[in-house]
């Protein structure tokens, strides 16, 4: 599995499930029931956008890892 994809599934469980939950409990905390259809909206769209936002996130910082190695390269071949 590519390290992106990775980074994508963590991040979209990891964020999702917390911004549920906590949306969850500010919600019961007003006299609110729990509503799974909320939860479950919550989690999914929040997770997915931020997963999506970290995915992009990664490709960029590896696009520019790989500029910075290949002119640390350049530059010592010219030496």
């Amino acid at each position: 599995m590519k390290a992106e994809n990775k980074v994508f599934i963590k991040t979209f469980l990891l964020t999702g499930i917390v911004y549920a939950t906590l949306n969850a409990g500010f919600n019961y905390a007003d006299g609110e029931g729990f509503k799974i259809y909320k939860f479950l909206f919550h989690f999914f769209f929040f997770g997915l956008f931020m997963g999506l936002l970290a995915r992009y996130s990664h490709k960029k910082q590896q696009k520019k890892e790989l500029m910075e190695t290949e002119i640390k390269s350049s530059d010592s071949k010219t030496e």
